[in-house]
């Protein structure tokens, strides 16, 4: 084999070996970018899980993705019709409050049976949630003043129980039997007001340790408009499909958990409102409640022209009720004294109305009375009518005199009197 032949042959190999070597990274590049692109899609199917939505970057920061995915729902535009909403009405979310079972308490066959009935539960989604856990400091103020409440009821039944007992027993009317019984229903109610102040007292010095907390299991979903495409719905219908929509989802959740033995309730607009407070101000919150905020007025402290205006027209709407039920009753009452007036004219009449129907039924049976006692009779009622007119009459006068003299009364001057020194 001549030098150019080797030559020849060893150009050939170099060429097929570089050959091999751009086959060899073009291939690696390929699988690069598949493996690329598959760790994207599973980024993006987790960020759909966790409640992100398929509309996230796919530049989202891996690190601290669960905290954030989870807090994302405190960022929100307003509270309305039970939802939160978000994004300038772009995302609407939507709040179930779970009670929880105590699975260490269960039996192996119970506990076998929530953890099926969690995976039914998993299975029947096909929609993102999220599963918040809020911690909050027990307060027992409302149990200790409801507490109190209770009791000094219990005492005043007491008290009045031994008022009644005591005097029972003191009367002699009651047998031993029964002073025995009623002792025995005195004893229960008095051991029952210890028992509360017993209750009373404990809670109290429990609510000294600031330590006692309770958890708080929520379950949320979200809806997003664009999941119906291109429409021309306004933002009203927007709302009204996007809550039919969530309710839909929570009810079907709600029914869900029923197998696990969790029950759930989906929250209204003011148990939104405590929870995002709670979120916000966990320490104000402990010491100053939403409850206390509220009746303390703290959303009433800044007065806008519109409320002031609103605040018119309703002191306007009150003064034309008031006026057109003060007119009402005018209008009533002159009717009433008209009517009034003319019963009392009729009653007035009523006896010379009498007095002629009876002389007419004299006169009708003059045959059987005979002329001369129906005469008399005539006669008898002419006259009793004449001196029912004239003390008509004469008490007509006297209320005039009275009535002038009044008057005469309150028109005469004053006379002046000097002091002298």
């Amino acid at each position: 084999m001549t030098d150019n032949q080797i030559t020849q042959l060893l150009t050939y190999c170099l060429i097929f070996m570089v050959f091999v070597l751009m086959v060899l990274v073009v291939a690696f590049i390929y699988v690069k970018i598949r493996d690329n692109k598959r760790k994207k899609e599973e980024k993006a199917n987790d960020e759909l899980e966790n409640g992100e939505g398929s509309k996230l970057g796919s530049n989202t920061a891996t690190r601290g993705y669960n905290k954030q995915s989870i807090m994302k729902f405190m960022e929100f535009d307003k509270v309305e019709d039970n939802m939160i909403v978000q994004k300038n009405g772009n995302r609407y979310l939507m709040v179930i409050e779970c009670q929880g079972v105590n699975y260490d308490l269960m039996s192996e066959m119970e506990q076998t049976a929530v953890e099926e009935g969690f995976i039914q539960f998993l299975n029947s989604l096909r929609y993102p949630i999220q599963i918040y856990v809020q911690t909050r400091t027990v307060n027992l103020e409302n149990s200790i003043s409801n507490y109190n409440r209770r009791v000094n009821e219990v005492e005043s039944t007491l008290r009045r129980r031994e008022a009644e007992y005591e005097s029972n027993r003191q009367s002699g009317l009651f047998s031993k039997e029964e002073l025995k019984s009623q002792f025995y229903e005195l004893t229960k109610l008095r051991n029952l007001y210890e028992y509360g102040k017993d209750i009373i007292y404990n809670t109290q010095q429990m609510s000294l340790n600031k330590n006692v907390l309770n958890k708080q299991y929520y379950i949320i979903t979200s809806y997003y408009p664009s999941e119906l495409g291109n429409t021309n719905f306004d933002k009203e219908e927007l709302k009204n499909i996007a809550f039919s929509e969530l309710y839909t989802r929570c009810q079907s959740i709600i029914v869900a958990l029923g197998a696990t033995g969790v029950t759930g309730k989906i929250l209204d607009s003011n148990a939104l409102v405590e929870l995002l407070y709670m979120a916000y101000n966990r320490d104000e919150a402990e010491v100053f409640g939403l409850d206390k905020a509220l009746a303390a007025g703290y959303d009433e402290l800044y007065s806008t022209a519109p409320e002031v205006i609103d605040k018119r027209i309703a002191a306007l709407d009150r003064e034309i009720e008031e006026k057109a039920v003060s007119k009402a009753e005018d209008v009533v009452a002159k009717v009433r004294t008209e009517r009034e007036r003319r019963l009392e004219e009729r009653r007035m009449k009523m006896d010379d109305i009498v007095d002629e129907m009876a002389k007419m039924i004299i006169q009708e049976n003059e045959a059987y009375l005979g002329k001369e006692v129906a005469q008399e009779s005539i006669d008898e009622l002419t006259g009793i009518r004449q001196k029912r007119k004239e003390d008509r009459e004469k008490a007509e006068e006297k209320e005039e005199k009275n009535t002038n003299e009044q008057e005469k009364q309150v028109k005469k001057p004053r006379r002046r009197t000097t002091k002298t020194a």
